[in-house]
């Protein structure tokens, strides 16, 4: 699937409408970036309304778990019927919440505030049909436990190995000179659960798992559909292809599938059902995070 990255500026209309577009031509998922900016301040919301006028077969809206909670008196919070609003805008079959407080901590601007966010994601989760991701850190079982038990129905590890959303934040905060976020940013740097590890941890909860985080190639979904995921996700690796056009937006993607499907040709597997019990070996750091 294409996870969430993108939306809330005006060039984001032609990255997510390639995006939707050649989802729709590959029958693969799709997510959009956090629709905060369209829902709670009216701004560029055609940057998300886009996805809708394709077929994608799966489409998952996303808001930031900060903005369930007021951060301040009086804010405005997405609630159940903000959330609604967010699935309708691109006819979303289910309501992605983000986890990024690193991101957040190291935003000079950041929304802080955390406590009470469990306890309204199972507001919302017992409204609409929730996934929760995480944007770059991994999720452990923990998490996963006291999320199902929230009623969320699904995860999105974004483990470590793709974008350090903490490096991102640290040479923001670094040109803004916030000089405590920016070394902030630099010692969390490398902060999280890997990707695969993430996924071996949530595999044993019984709830769909999408993968991402480094995911680059179809050779990395195959591994990802083998250690239990139920799908893999890519975002950066085909942001630069969006930007350019539809026809290297497919080009892109349809590598990937290509490659996942050479993966299960070189294994024997004739069904993704097969290769979920394909053998696997792990090494090195990953070895070491799985013994432990």
């Amino acid at each position: 699937m294409i996870t969430g990255m993108t939306g809330g500026f005006p060039d984001a209309v032609k990255i997510n409408d390639h995006l939707a577009h050649a989802a729709a031509e590959l029958g693969l998922a799709m997510g959009v970036g956090s629709t905060r900016a369209a829902i709670l301040r009216g701004q560029y919301p055609e940057s998300y309304s886009c996805v809708g006028r394709h077929a994608v077969p799966l489409k998952l809206s996303n808001i930031g778990a900060p903005q369930i909670i007021p951060q301040a008196p009086g804010d405005r919070v997405v609630g159940v019927d903000e959330a609604r609003s967010a699935m309708d805008l691109i006819g979303a079959d289910v309501l992605a919440i983000h986890l990024n407080f690193l991101q957040e901590m190291v935003q000079p601007e950041g929304d802080r505030k955390a406590r009470g966010c469990l306890e309204q994601i199972g507001v919302l989760a017992r409204k609409l049909p929730v996934l929760v991701k995480e944007t770059g850190a991994g999720l452990s079982r923990d998490v996963g436990e006291r999320l199902k038990a929230k009623g969320v129905r699904a995860f999105d590890v974004s483990g470590t190995g793709g974008t350090s959303f903490a490096a991102v934040e640290h040479h923001r905060a670094r040109a803004q000179g916030a000089e405590r976020e920016a070394r902030l940013g630099k010692t969390f740097w490398d902060w999280g659960i890997p990707s695969p590890v993430s996924v071996r941890e949530l595999t044993p909860l019984g709830l769909p798992i999408v993968a991402s985080g480094g995911v680059r190639s179809g050779l990395d979904v195959a591994r990802a559909v083998a250690l239990g995921a139920t799908a893999a996700g890519t975002a950066g690796g085909v942001l630069k292809a969006a930007a350019a056009g539809y026809p290297e937006t497919l080009a892109e993607l349809s590598q990937l599938v290509h490659e996942f499907k050479v993966a299960m040709f070189l294994t024997g597997c004739r069904t993704v059902e097969e290769l979920r019990r394909a053998r696997w070996v792990v090494t090195g750091e990953t070895r070491q995070w799985l013994s432990t």
